[in-house]
């Protein structure tokens, strides 16, 4: 009897894949794959400079011209005397009326005593938000961004902003969180564009306003503060 002949298992086992993956009509080719090619950059010998302390939005800035806070609770201060003194500092004039929005006092440092969130809308598009903290008795500001404010969220120490992209279906949402002695960047994401939700249950309940302190320049004309979002100002100044 003539022996059988042995086909070697590394030639079966191509012809099983070719076999498993072929149609009723065959194998088709979608033709020739592309090259793939490592990115050329341009213009390798050009960087920009670093930013500058004006550049940086979680630069610590105290604030000039306001009483220090023995209390280190923001609801001591008069708003609008912080927001007036620090835009004078950077040169700025003050707010036309009615273009700043309610002061928010809201906790981002996590140690009992809100902070001041304040936003000035320059015009139809563009807003300056602005946030002071007291560090050692001194009015600081930790945070200030330039922008087009889509949206403006508090959750868990989180300070989240978004704005548009070139792209109307997504915004651009960056996430501020406190971080030992400074505001960083805790993350920068892309998310699909919706309108803002209205408040849902769990919301901060709003902080009492507190007397100002003896001396202090806050008066009743500064109007109660209450978090998440400032009352109205007897003078009606805020929008």
């Amino acid at each position: 009897m003539r022996p059988r002949a042995r086909v070697p298992l590394a030639v079966l086992l191509p012809l099983a894949l070719v076999t498993g993956c072929a149609g009723f009509e065959g194998l088709q080719s979608d033709g020739r794959a592309r090259e793939v090619k490592a990115p050329f950059a341009l213009w390798t010998d050009h960087s920009p400079a670093p930013p500058s302390r004006s550049e940086n939005p979680v630069a610590l800035e105290p604030v000039p011209h306001i009483p220090h806070i023995p209390s280190g609770n923001m609801a001591d201060a008069d708003p609008r005397a912080v927001l007036d003194a620090d835009l004078a500092a950077d040169g700025l004039k003050p707010p036309a009326p009615g273009s700043v929005r309610r002061p928010v006092l809201h906790d981002l440092t996590d140690d009992g005593k809100p902070e001041l969130i304040m936003a000035v809308d320059l015009d139809d598009r563009t807003s300056d938000l602005r946030v002071y903290s007291v560090r050692h008795q001194v009015v600081t500001r930790v945070l200030a961004l330039r922008g087009v404010l889509a949206g403006v969220e508090l959750a868990a120490g989180h300070l989240v902003v978004r704005e548009p992209t070139k792209d109307p279906r997504y915004v651009s949402v960056t996430d501020y969180l406190w971080d030992k002695d400074r505001m960083t960047l805790w993350d920068l994401t892309l998310d699909d564009a919706h309108k803002p939700q209205p408040a849902r249950s769990g919301t901060p309940e709003p902080i009492p306003p507190v007397p100002p302190a003896a001396g202090s320049p806050t008066g009743p004309a500064a109007g109660p503060l209450t978090g998440p979002a400032a009352a109205p100002s007897p003078r009606g100044e805020w929008r």
